[in-house]
């Protein structure tokens, strides 16, 4: 048997999307050996366009804000809600915690480069069109296979592991650490499309969040990208589809029709791309780490496209891992379960708040409820702009408590 070429490295990162690309940086801002194994080449397609205002705290960490605002992405400045008639719009800069006050909307395949090129610029080596085909992490040494595109494999052995592989999730398949979400099954069909959208009322710096007339769970993204262009999805649980034809473009174009105040948004739309579709994504782990490792972003948890959340927290655990694991390799004693994944779980289990209120239609009648006082549209305002871990804010302290009891006096107050 020929013997088999060998490499150690400090830290290996699965993935090169943002989580992977932020935390990679970081680790090397902070002088550390750092190798991203990438199994595809970039540019390459993606879903989760409209980046939520946190995001970009980790960006700037990075050292890669200026390229970010230089790049020419569409200004984001808040969220529009779309039902019937009824229309509620909120605004980053009128947050109740004091972050970053715009964002962007970005084609996914431009953004995630440029974050991988920032990284690589800082030093990062990232090795495109790899995969990894096996992962033992005995004594806390991850070893990994790796297999290139013609075929041929190598191992690397590495101090530490980060999986930042995304839906890819190949640490949790590889070392058994799947676990079932609780959350309904649903399906995304979407596309982009050049947009022609005139309508005076349709503001191009909001994403557009629409709610099906007559079934409140399902509902409609529209992002608007700086290019004339933008992403369109219908999200539904399994049984909405049933019936519907298999073609994804006419599937998507028959919802939105159902959808009258949509449809007439995109009423001069070119359909110019060919619909995709995901279904079945929410997933969980059995844990967020392990002897030699960590999950990062959608590797670990995902929830649901509704608010955006997925990218943010991507970037926040990496830039949290970057932080524990550096530590770790400068000989300090870490608690990675105290120090990242309870921490990090507390702001996951406020976006899951908000995402389980807003099928149950108790989250939707706050936001379309037209006598909600300045203060409590601000809080509200900063979960949505991503910081659902500032546990100053009451509606992330007392999530559940808070939503509660105000969804029950809007729905009071509306009979």
């Amino acid at each position: 048997m020929p013997t088999v070429e060998t490499e150690h490295r400090q830290i290996v990162v699965i993935g090169a999307g943002p989580s992977g690309a932020i935390a990679a940086a970081l680790l090397k801002r902070k002088g550390h050996d750092v190798l991203v194994i990438e199994r595809q080449h970039f540019p390459r397609f993606s879903i989760g366009e409209s980046l939520l205002c946190h995001c970009l705290d980790f960006v700037e960490e990075a050292g890669m804000l200026d390229a970010v605002n230089a790049a020419g992405f569409q200004l984001k400045t808040g969220a529009a809600f779309a039902w019937g008639e009824q229309y509620s719009t909120f605004d980053f800069s009128e947050s109740f915690t004091h972050g970053k006050p715009t964002t962007f909307q970005v084609q996914r395949a431009d953004f995630d480069q440029l974050l991988a090129d920032q990284a690589a610029l800082q030093g990062v080596e990232i090795r495109y069109g790899e995969a990894i085909v096996s992962v033992t992490v005995d004594h806390g040494k991850p070893e990994l296979g790796v297999r290139r595109e013609d075929g041929s494999e190598y191992r690397i052995e590495a101090d530490f592991l980060l999986d930042a592989s995304g839906y890819g999730r190949v640490l949790p398949r590889l070392l058994d650490l799947e676990a079932p979400s609780n959350f309904p099954v649903r399906q995304a069909v979407f596309t982009h499309v050049e947009d022609f959208i005139d309508s005076p009322a349709f503001d191009r710096t909001k994403i557009l969040i629409t709610t099906h007339p007559t079934q409140r769970d399902i509902w409609f993204w529209t992002i608007p990208f700086s290019n004339g262009r933008c992403s369109v999805g219908v999200v539904a649980a399994a049984e909405h589809f049933e019936g519907r034809t298999d073609n994804l473009d006419d599937c998507l174009r028959g919802f939105i029709a159902q959808s009258p105040g949509l449809a007439s948004v995109l009423n001069n739309a070119v359909w110019d791309t060919p619909a995709r579709t995901i279904g079945g994504y929410s997933a969980n782990v059995k844990t967020l780490h392990g002897p030699g490792f960590a999950l990062l972003g959608n590797a670990a948890e995902f929830l649901d496209p509704v608010f955006s959340s997925g990218v943010t927290i991507a970037m926040r655990s990496a830039s949290m891992a970057a932080g524990v694991l550096h530590r770790q390799l400068q000989g300090e004693a870490v608690d990675w379960q105290k120090e990242f994944a309870e921490p990090l779980k507390r702001g996951v289990d406020t976006f899951r708040c908000y995402v389980e209120g807003w099928y149950s239609g108790t989250f939707q009648d706050v936001i379309f409820h037209e006598g909600s006082s300045p203060e409590i549209r601000r809080m509200i305002s900063s979960i949505l702009a991503g910081y659902a871990w500032d546990e100053r804010n009451p509606f992330v302290s007392e999530a559940k408590r808070r939503l509660k009891v105000i969804s029950e006096l809007c729905a009071r107050n509306a009979t």
